[in-house]
């Protein structure tokens, strides 16, 4: 009788202790679950705070990080409750067995209903997924394309020191992108979408301005040797043409008042040392040429063709000037007509429908007329400063042109 009755007490204590044993496996079993669970959403939540800075996206992240204290205190019961008693003890107490179950099955139950607001708080957010993967799938583009265009970048540059030309500048803006490549490197997880997505633009663009430069480094190194040779040229002939200057106001003396030409007295002394300062600066830019400091043979060559230009226009002065002179000391009624052709232009501009002119119009056309006049009375005298006319025909012109330029601005806002 004792034999048995042991022997069906310790069949209950094995149930008690199997009972315990399953409660703990379900409570590991939901445990891992509910980790798992959690990793997967962290994954969630960093996508969206990467992609996402909408205050509906930092909502989200400061609800996971409640849920994971939430997940903590749990996790703590369970692991509280799996330390506080050895199953696998040979003389475990039935008391001890029955309570190791219930604490574990306690723990158990709050695992799967912290999992349960897990679950639903992961399908909250879908929409804030599913908006944020879309972003990101953005990204992974960018970056290919960027990468593209830094390599594209690097072989043109290959290819044009392969033909001797440094180009030290362009791969000085080459280099300068190293550290924007790491920081799109380090993703949208660190920078966020948009910084990254921006920054590959960024380099795209650049890189692509630098392939772009290198493929024309050779051409450009190609035209300024062309114009190197025009500008050298055109200096050359510029120094001839001012030695014939003098002759020219030689002849403007002999024939014409002072008033004619003593404003140009000083064109082939200043023509010979422009044209000296620009053979000077054209020798500058051949060394820069020669040391491929492509900016400042530029900035050297443009310089100096806005010098030859205004040597030019100098030394073309004084032969324009005597061409005119003699037009007009030929013939000064031709510049008379021409003027009053424009003066009578304007007037029937000016009274077209109209029966009696408008007064700012007529007042500065009856001015014209009269400085006409005087301008021609002026040349009866014995040396007639023929330049002075010619100015002052051409200032009545311009007085009449801005007359006609009212009246059309005038009628067309009407």
């Amino acid at each position: 009788m004792t034999t048995a009755s042991r022997r069906w007490f310790g069949g209950r204590d094995e149930s008690r202790r199997a009972d315990a044993q399953a409660a703990k496996d379900a409570a590991a079993a939901a445990f891992y679950e509910l980790d798992t669970a959690q990793r997967d959403l962290r994954i969630s939540i960093e996508t969206i705070a990467a992609a996402d800075g909408s205050p509906a996206a930092r909502q989200a992240t400061e609800g996971f990080a409640a849920l994971g204290r939430r997940i903590d205190e749990v996790s703590h019961v369970y692991i509280e409750a799996v330390d506080a008693h050895d199953l696998d003890r040979a003389e475990l107490e039935a008391s001890v067995a029955t309570r190791a179950r219930e604490q574990l099955t306690r723990a158990r139950d709050e695992l799967v209903r912290v999992q349960g607001e897990l679950e639903r708080f992961a399908q909250g957010l879908q929409p804030l997924l599913d908006k944020a993967e879309t972003q990101l799938a953005r990204v992974a583009p960018a970056r290919e394309r960027a990468k593209a265009a830094l390599i594209g970048a690097s072989d043109a540059l290959d290819a044009v020191r392969a033909k001797g030309i440094r180009a030290d500048d362009l791969a000085a803006r080459l280099a300068a992108l190293g550290p924007e490549l790491t920081k799109l490197n380090q993703g949208a997880a660190q920078h966020g979408v948009q910084e990254t997505v921006q920054r590959a633009d960024r380099i795209l663009r650049d890189a692509e301005a630098v392939r772009a430069e290198a493929a024309r480094l050779p051409e450009r190194a190609a035209e300024i040797d062309r114009r190197l040779v025009s500008l050298r040229t055109r200096a050359q002939a510029l120094r001839n043409r001012a030695d014939r200057v003098d002759p020219v106001l030689s002849e403007l003396r002999r024939r014409f008042s002072a008033a004619c030409w003593q404003d140009l007295q000083h064109v082939p002394d200043q023509a010979v040392r422009d044209v000296a300062r620009a053979e000077e600066q054209l020798l500058e830019a051949g060394r820069a040429r020669d040391e491929q400091r492509w900016a400042e043979v530029g900035a050297l060559i443009e310089a100096v063709r806005g010098s030859l230009g205004a040597t030019d226009e100098a030394v073309s002065a004084a032969q324009d000037r005597l061409t005119r002179l003699e037009a007009v000391a030929r013939d000064p009624q031709a510049e008379v007509d021409r003027t009053r052709f424009a003066i009578r232009d304007a007037q029937r501009l000016a009274m077209a429908g109209r029966s009696v002119p408008d007064p700012r119009h007529a007042r500065p056309l009856d001015d014209a007329v009269a400085r006409v006049a005087r301008a021609l009375s002026a040349l009866e005298g014995r040396h007639p400063d023929y330049w002075a006319f010619l100015l002052e025909m051409a200032d009545v012109r311009a007085s009449v042109n801005r007359v006609v330029s009212g009246i059309r601005a005038e009628r067309g806002h009407a």
